[in-house]
């Protein structure tokens, strides 16, 4: 297990390190395979990675012993999602035992939640006149997680709307019929199998809930009640108020801050694979936590 405590290194690094410890692959809702995921990663420099699909291991588990895992350092990942109150929250697991029966047991459950989450979905779009949802969500998923991004490229392929953003605007965002929050398991039963796998668990993008001031801090202070032990202070392209304002709330916190681009796929205004972690304003990082505790 990471210690709650970890030392600060006095010094910065003299050389350059590239992380990235959330990125996406077809094993959930990315364009690129695991595969592909990591010869991107290798060539843009990263040398500590995770793949960390939505509730499944399964791209971890495809390329976790290949010359390129090893080239770009990948360790186990996941983004386990689960409910917080009302609100549905993403938990990041790092450097875990895959082959773990309490992560095992959390994948298999989040696998059946989100079929069950998915016939909810399709049923309400059903009430406002989308019919056959369910079988092209999972005909677009295929193997993967299925999830509402599934719904939505079927949506556009069936001419019920013009894009992807038009899908969650009208159907499958905050508050729209497609919103099915019911089916996850508590932060701390997550929080728990991540630990119980001898892994870190890191809250994931704090601010995409937004929460107001009082809330963020209370589901920061459960989420440490439970075990989790890292925040993510960088997600994608983030404003320097908001790297500011994380580096802040981690440190107030006392949990150690982890970063990742979030990259699903390629588009223009799009995050790229890789953090460099040597312009952030911090010395200490969740992976020299992992690294000092194998």
């Amino acid at each position: 297990m990471i210690s709650l405590l970890v030392r600060a290194v006095s010094a910065r690094r003299l050389i350059f390190v590239i992380v990235d410890f959330h990125t996406h692959s077809l094993a959930s809702d990315g364009a690129l395979s695991p595969e592909q995921l990591l010869v991107r990663a290798k060539e843009a420099g990263v040398t500590r990675f995770a793949i960390t699909d939505h509730d499944t291991t399964a791209g971890y588990d495809a390329v976790k012993d290949s010359k390129e895992a090893r080239e770009v350092g990948l360790i186990s990942g996941v983004e386990l999602s689960c409910k917080w109150a009302t609100t549905t929250i993403h938990v990041i697991g790092l450097g875990f035992d895959a082959s773990a029966p309490s992560m095992m047991a959390m994948v298999s459950q989040l696998t059946e939640a989100r079929q069950q989450r998915a016939e909810k979905i399709a049923s309400r779009l059903e009430k406002v006149g989308i019919s056959g949802a369910l079988n092209g969500a999972r005909n677009r998923a295929g193997d993967s997680q299925i999830g509402r991004p599934h719904f939505a490229g079927w949506m556009v392929d069936n001419g019920c709307v013009s894009s992807i953003t038009e899908a969650f605007d009208k159907y499958l965002g905050a508050g729209k019929p497609g919103d099915v929050k019911m089916f996850w398991p508590s932060i701390s039963d997550v929080v728990g199998a991540i630990t119980e796998s001898q892994g870190a668990a890191v809250l994931a993008h704090p601010l995409k809930y937004k929460l107001t001031g009082m809330k963020l801090r209370a589901l920061v202070n459960d989420f440490k009640a439970a075990g989790g032990v890292g925040l993510e202070i960088l997600n994608g392209r983030q404003p320097p108020v908001d790297l500011k304002r994380l580096v802040q709330l981690a440190d107030a916190a006392e949990l150690i801050p982890s970063v990742g681009s979030d990259f699903h796929r390629d588009f223009e205004y799009g995050p790229k694979l890789g953090v460099d972690a040597d312009r952030l304003p911090v010395n200490h990082y969740i992976w020299d936590a992992l690294e000092s505790s194998q």
